[in-house]
C-alpha cells in the first residue's frame, strides 16, 4: 500500500485501478488498432483533476503508443512519418499559444462527423492523401489532442485510408500517436503543469501499457485483414457516435 499511495496524489485503489485499466486498453489498441486510450480518458476523467488528465493521459499514452510502435516497425510506413512530423510540429506550436477554442461541443461533433464519413462515406481521392493532405492532418490532430486529449479517432480515419494491412495500420497509427504524444510534454511544459507529482503513476501505467501491449499483437496475429478491417470500422463508428453525444451534450448545457 504505501507504494501505492506514493504513485500520485489519488488514493491507492485508484492508482491500482488506473494501472490495470492502462494494461487492458493497451491490448484493446494493439489487437484492434484504436480505442484504448479513448476509453482510458474516459475513466481518468471521473478520478483525476482536470488539470492533470489530458498531460497524464498523454504521457501514458506515449509509453503506449510507443512500445507498440517499436515491436512493430517493420510495418511502419515512413513516408506517412516523415510527412506527419512537421504538421505535429505546427500543431504543437499553435497548441502551446493558442488563446481562443471553439464553443464547446463542436470539436467533438465535427471529429465525429468525419470519423463517421470516413467509415461509410465514398472513399476519399487518392490526391487528397498526398504529402500536404498529411501534412495537415499532423497540424490540426495534434492541436486538437491537446484541445480535446484523445485525437485517435481523427488519425485512425486519416490511417485507415492510406494503409492496406492489420499490421501497417497499428504500426503506422503507434507511430503518429507517439509524435502526437511527445509535444504534450512541451506544451503542458509551458502551461505550467508539474509532471514531477505523477511521475510514479505515469510509469507504472507505461510499464502495464508495454504489457498490454504485448499481449495485444498476440492477439492481433491471429485476425484477418479482412475481420481486422471490419472491428477496425465498427471500434471507429462506436468511437465516433460516442464523441456526436459528447458534443450534443455540450452544445445543450452551454
Amino acid at each position: 500500500m504505501p507504494l501505492l499511495e506514493s504513485l500520485s496524489p489519488l488514493s491507492p485503489i485508484l492508482n491500482l485501478a488506473l494501472v490495470g485499466l492502462a494494461m487492458l486498453t493497451s491490448v484493446i489498441s494493439a489487437s484492434v488498432g484504436i480505442g484504448g486510450g479513448t476509453l482510458l480518458i474516459i475513466v481518468m476523467a471521473q478520478v483525476m483533476p482536470a488539470t492533470a488528465l489530458i498531460p497524464v493521459h498523454g504521457m501514458v499514452q506515449l509509453g503506449s503508443n510507443l512500445g507498440r510502435a517499436t515491436l512493430t516497425w517493420r510495418h511502419i510506413d515512413r513516408q506517412v512519418i516523415a510527412a506527419f512530423l512537421p504538421g505535429v510540429v505546427l500543431g504543437a506550436l499553435a497548441a502551446a499559444w493558442l488563446l481562443i477554442r471553439l464553443p464547446s461541443g463542436v470539436l467533438e461533433l465535427a471529429i465525429a462527423a468525419f470519423v463517421l464519413y470516413s467509415c461509410w462515406g465514398p472513399s476519399l481521392p487518392k490526391g487528397r492523401l498526398g504529402k500536404g493532405a498529411t501534412l495537415a492532418a499532423g497540424a490540426v490532430t495534434t492541436l486538437l489532442s491537446s484541445l480535446i486529449g484523445a485525437s485517435g479517432p481523427l488519425v485512425a480515419a486519416f490511417v485507415k485510408h492510406s494503409q492496406t494491412t492489420a499490421f501497417a495500420r497499428v504500426a503506422t497509427f503507434a507511430a503518429c500517436m507517439s509524435l502526437q504524444h511527445l509535444t504534450k510534454a512541451f506544451v503542458f511544459g509551458v502551461a505550467g503543469f508539474v509532471f514531477r507529482d505523477w511521475l510514479g503513476l505515469m510509469a507504472a501505467m507505461i510499464a502495464a501499457g508495454l504489457l498490454g501491449t504485448w499481449l495485444g499483437l498476440r492477439l492481433l496475429r491471429g485476425l484477418s485483414d479482412k475481420r481486422f478491417d471490419t472491428l477496425f470500422k465498427w471500434m471507429l463508428t462506436l468511437l465516433a457516435l460516442r464523441l456526436l453525444w459528447m458534443g450534443i451534450e455540450e452544445l445543450v448545457a452551454s
